[in-house]
């Protein structure tokens, strides 16, 4: 993947202390809403964590935040699987975010219904039905990295990777149904940020950064930047890293 930025750091805290505090300093430049795309996944977690310590906690304007959500499992909210419950758990527990700034995917009805709805969230937040690449729906989408290469629930080989005019997707061949941001979404933004910790992920992050076209994670677009978060781990295979 070209043009996008590496910030390697020694550990899985290290990965979301700088990404804690690099949000908190573009909440800080932004005067208008800040609108983040969360991931689910357990680097998420730790970086939500983060972000409701005390530092943060007090440090961002919390009511210039707004919350959505990259892709979610379709169960229920409840669930120990719910991407929304991980995020109300570790984060909207503690921050003082505004209640009509927070919107999880609703999963009720169907797969397909819950994905249309949410589009049509996303729609009435961005005032318009068709993306313009000089008004970014996001300010920053958060992602994670599977070992197959996926991102949100973009994975090799599924119809939705073409999707070009919906802005949301039902994806049903997964071990459960999934609702996730298509590519557009996902390019609509300021700045996208992989969080990727572990040895595990090496291979996939060399493959992702070489261009490997087959993997959903490199075919990831930002009208804006990329930014990669990893650990020393997860960096171990890319041709220029130092571990000193």
């Amino acid at each position: 993947m070209t043009g996008a930025t590496l910030d390697i750091l020694p550990n899985a805290q290290s990965v979301a202390s700088r990404a804690a505090e690099w949000i908190a300093e573009r909440v800080a430049a932004t005067a208008d809403v800040f609108r983040i795309a969360l991931s689910g996944g357990d680097t998420p977690r730790l970086l939500y964590q983060e972000l409701a310590s005390p530092e943060y906690r007090d440090r961002i304007e919390w009511r210039r935040v707004e919350l959505f959500w990259g892709d979610e499992r379709f169960v229920p909210h409840t669930d120990e699987r719910s991407n929304y419950r991980m995020v109300r758990e570790t984060l909207l527990a503690h921050a003082p975010v505004l209640i009509d700034h927070i919107h999880p995917v609703l999963t009720e009805d169907d797969p397909e219904s819950a994905a249309q709805r949410y589009e049509a969230t996303l729609k009435s937040v961005y005032d318009a039905d068709a993306l313009d690449p000089s008004r970014p729906l996001f300010q920053l989408v958060l992602l994670g990295l599977g070992e197959d290469g996926h991102t949100a629930s973009l994975f090799p080989e599924d119809i939705v990777l073409k999707e070009r005019s919906r802005w949301v997707a039902a994806v049903g061949n997964r071990d459960e149904p999934r609702i996730t941001l298509t590519y557009p979404a996902i390019q609509s933004s300021q700045t996208v940020a992989f969080l990727v910790i572990g040895e595990e992920k090496a291979e996939i992050v060399r493959r992702v950064q070489e261009g490997d076209q087959s993997l959903p994670a490199t075919r990831v677009r930002s009208d804006g930047e990329i930014v990669w978060f990893l650990d020393h781990a997860a960096a171990s295979r890319l041709p220029l890293h130092d571990t000193a």
